[in-house]
């Protein structure tokens, strides 16, 4: 019982980062129908760059508390992600909005691949040792720990979902988003600027991202500039397990993809006999993308077409 809540916190901390980086999916799918592959990179880029500008402010103030490097950190990667965010789209995706799908499908997976390659020119292929800026000293619950990090990244998590719910829901911006979603041309005729709305969309996407890209380096303590695409991939998983262009989808799937994840890697040892270990956890994701696209390719929650964002 302790091994399995051990895997089920782990699991709850990797699946908030999975769910904020599937909203970016789905929102971006839900008002252009587009799969956005050079989302994992906008993750990297976040994590890179607060890598960075956490250095910086260690040699510029040394004495400052941990916690507010972090958050200068953030929020500056933040900016860095969501104007590239906005660029990607008004350069790579704006002028083939009209053509075959196969065409930004194609130029997505390129710009993925364009951002590794300048990632890797601007940081050098090597991995950088994230560093710890919040107290290492664990919490421990009936026999298993929780880090101050990985408490971090789930009050985060719980915050920039409300944050975004509030912004769908309530706000111009989000009906603007949800009448865009509906039909483009009739929200036209009403007065909504679709280009300034999927341009947000693409910007709140990027903000998401960053902070998935902070927390998963301050994690695992790593960022490196292909550390994006694997996670990219799970939370795109995730979002069509959850139903893709459904927000409430993506959260429920990334939660329980990262939960399936920790906990099979907890057992997976035992359940093969050896044969797998936890080094090969990856596999329950793809494993449920192949089940969820045979048995029910519409999702878990589907595609609520009202609820899109």
């Amino acid at each position: 019982m302790d091994i399995l809540l051990q895997q089920i916190i782990n699991g709850l901390v990797l699946g908030s980062m999975y769910a904020l980086i599937a909203l970016g999916y789905t929102m971006v799918y839900g008002i252009i129908n587009l799969i956005n592959f050079a989302h994992g990179e906008v993750l990297m880029v976040g994590a890179l760059t607060s890598w960075t500008i956490i250095g910086w402010m260690r040699e510029a103030m040394p004495n400052s508390p941990g916690w507010l490097i972090l958050i200068l950190a953030l929020i500056i990667a933040c900016v860095v992600a969501a104007v590239l965010n906005f660029v990607i789209e008004k350069v790579a995706y704006r002028p083939l909005r009209n053509s075959p799908k196969l065409a930004p499908l194609i130029t997505a997976i390129g710009m993925s691949i364009l951002l590794q390659t300048i990632a890797m020119i601007i940081w050098r292929p090597t991995n950088k040792a994230y560093p710890t800026l919040l107290p290492s000293e664990s919490i421990h619950i009936a026999g298993a720990s929780i880090s101050p990090t990985q408490i971090m990244i789930l009050g985060l998590t719980a915050v920039s979902l409300a944050v975004l719910m509030w912004i769908v829901n309530f706000t111009k911006l989000g009906r603007a988003m949800r009448a865009t979603a509906e039909n483009p041309r009739v929200a036209a005729l009403m007065g909504i600027r679709p280009d300034m709305v999927i341009s947000a969309t693409f910007i709140i996407g990027a903000v998401l991202a960053a902070i998935a890209g902070v927390m998963y380096a301050s994690n695992y303590g790593i960022a490196q500039h292909a550390m994006g695409f694997i996670p990219g991939l799970k939370a795109f998983t995730a979002a069509v397990f959850g139903g893709i262009g459904n927000l409430a989808g993506a959260v429920v799937g990334g939660i329980l993809l990262g939960v399936i994840e920790a906990v099979g890697a907890g057992y997976l040892g035992t359940i093969t006999g050896g044969v797998l270990g936890s080094q090969h956890s990856d596999i329950f994701a793809f494993i449920i993308l192949i089940l969820t696209l045979t048995v029910r390719p519409s999702g878990l929650l589907g595609e609520r077409v009202a609820d899109r964002a």
